[in-house]
């Protein structure tokens, strides 16, 4: 039976008891399985289980106050961070000022993932092509057989 298999059947008192042995008898093996232990997730379960789910509730938590607080600070109307229906500042020339950079940041957005698109669909092109070019340099020579009927 494989020892980490043995070790994992036993749990983590059985890593950590082995981690202190380790260290006691020669400190190089225990900062070895300490390393072992810390890379594969096994000493530190918490980290791993559910690693996805916490991090996303923590995003959605932080992304709900910066939207009260953006809420707070623009006005309960509109949100800097969640719309484009942007409040005035009381500025016409600076108002103005704005939403023609927003359009043309938009206007470049757009052309950049139309760019993006190209990319992909050249790159996939010549991939293709690559693979057709293999495929026929591997095909036989001579007269391919015909079905029998």
């Amino acid at each position: 039976m494989n020892p980490i298999v043995w070790l994992d059947d036993f749990g983590k008192p059985a890593w950590i008891g082995l981690m202190i042995v380790s260290f006691v008898l020669f400190p190089p093996a225990g900062l070895v399985v300490l390393g072992f232990l810390i890379g594969s997730g096994r000493l530190m379960g918490c980290w791993t289980e559910a690693r996805g789910e916490r991090w996303q509730r923590r995003m959605e938590r932080m992304q709900q106050r910066m939207q009260e607080r953006a809420a707070r600070w623009c006005g309960p109307r509109s949100s800097a961070w969640t719309s484009n229906a942007w409040t005035s500042s009381g500025n016409r020339a600076f108002d103005e000022y704005r939403n023609e950079t927003l359009r043309r940041l938009e206007e470049e957005e757009r052309q950049f993932k139309e760019f993006l698109d190209r990319l992909r669909q050249a790159k996939d092109k010549a991939e293709f092509d690559q693979f057709m070019a293999e495929m026929r340099s591997r095909r036989p020579e001579g007269p391919m057989p015909q079905p029998q009927a």
